[in-house]
């Protein structure tokens, strides 16, 4: 089995065809970018229409054993993530209300600065703020996964250190490798490991390189490499494919709302479209290709499932049990007032 930590796009039947293909036995996916609150409930509803649209091939997944057993019935989990904190508007109470719905990473910030930190973009990183303090901890009690791949580097060291639970960065690569402002510095990955957290290595060429993404072998050595700064135990797999994206989607997530002017990303004027995929990831279901790769560059069988899954089902488990822990205390709390406990929804529970 093989979790990949991020992708995007928009999927079909044929996209979760091809994931099957390679064994995929989860994926987070992209639910948005820069949209808000009602804008974000529509595009969880039209997630929920497609996974059913496709529930031989795929279902929903919002805990380690839900993951397991999903992949145990040879389908694919969708883990719904988001690449912002646009979705909550600045209410730390919209946090569990998303968790209900089964929302299980979000990413602080994008490529803007926002209330609750500094992105990677900006000249300064303000570092985590007040308000991004006390969302990471509500993210942490409701079981969502504090992702902090677009995040600056100060802003991810002060989440790290803030959060009570390990934290990931889903989509990104060393910066000592491919610098990169969307990469991390060793510093930033070691603090990360130390915390238990987890790199999910990307594949997406601006920000891998030409030389990463000329060769499986070659990608392989990246993560090797980003073994040697992390660890074994702390790094996995998060390609950041995207999937049937065309020229407006780029300009969505590069440009949103907030600007007039052209806006590249982790792109540039000189290389302004879409990215050419890596040579050995020309199709979703080369995903398959990578046990291979990494026992290609030495890594042994336990070694390659820890990159390829374990890491990652490690991580989640540590996460998204507090949903749980949520969800079991509302049921004692009703089950325990006299009123609501005689109420015909109470009895059903």
């Amino acid at each position: 089995m093989l979790i990949d930590g991020l992708q995007c796009g928009h999927f079909t039947r044929e996209t979760f065809s091809e994931l099957r293909k390679a064994d995929v036995g989860a994926v987070t996916v992209t639910c948005g970018f820069w949209e808000g609150t009602v804008e974000s409930l529509d595009s969880i509803a039209r997630w929920r229409d497609l996974v059913n649209a496709n529930k031989d091939l795929v279902a929903i997944g919002t805990s380690v054993k839900e993951i397991e057993a999903i992949t145990a019935s040879g389908r694919t989990a969708i883990i719904l993530g988001f690449q912002n904190s646009n979705l909550l508007e600045g209410r730390v109470r919209f946090v569990e209300l998303f968790a209900e719905l089964g929302v299980r990473a979000i990413q602080l910030t994008y490529n803007n600065q926002n209330e609750l930190g500094g992105s990677c973009y900006e000249d300064e990183d303000s570092g985590l703020s007040r308000t991004g303090k006390e969302i990471v901890r509500e993210m942490n009690r409701t079981g969502i996964l504090v992702d902090l791949s677009h995040v600056g580097n100060r802003t991810t060291k002060d989440a790290i250190i803030h959060s009570e639970k390990p934290v990931a960065v889903t989509h990104a690569n060393p910066d000592s490798l491919f610098p990169h402002k969307r990469n991390k510095t060793d510093d930033v990955l070691r603090v990360l490991a130390e915390k238990g957290g987890v790199l999910g290595c990307a594949t997406y060429r601006n920000i891998t390189g030409d030389h990463y993404c000329s060769s499986l072998r070659n990608w392989c050595e990246m993560v090797a490499k980003s073994v040697d700064i992390m660890g074994v135990d702390h790094v996995a797999i998060g390609t950041d494919r995207s999937h049937n994206f065309t020229k407006p989607d780029y300009d969505w997530m590069r440009m949103g709302r907030w600007t007039r002017g052209i806006d590249y990303g982790a792109a540039s004027a000189a290389r302004p479209g879409k990215a050419p995929p890596p040579a050995w990831f020309q199709e979703v279901h080369h995903l398959g290709l990578l046990p291979g790769g990494l026992k290609e560059v030495g890594f042994n069988a336990e070694e390659v499932e820890k990159i390829t899954s374990r890491n990652w089902l490690r991580l989640y488990g540590e996460v998204f049990g507090a949903a749980e822990q949520v969800r079991e205390a509302r049921l004692e709390f009703v089950q325990s007032d006299p009123v609501l406990a005689t109420t015909p929804r109470a009895a059903a529970s």
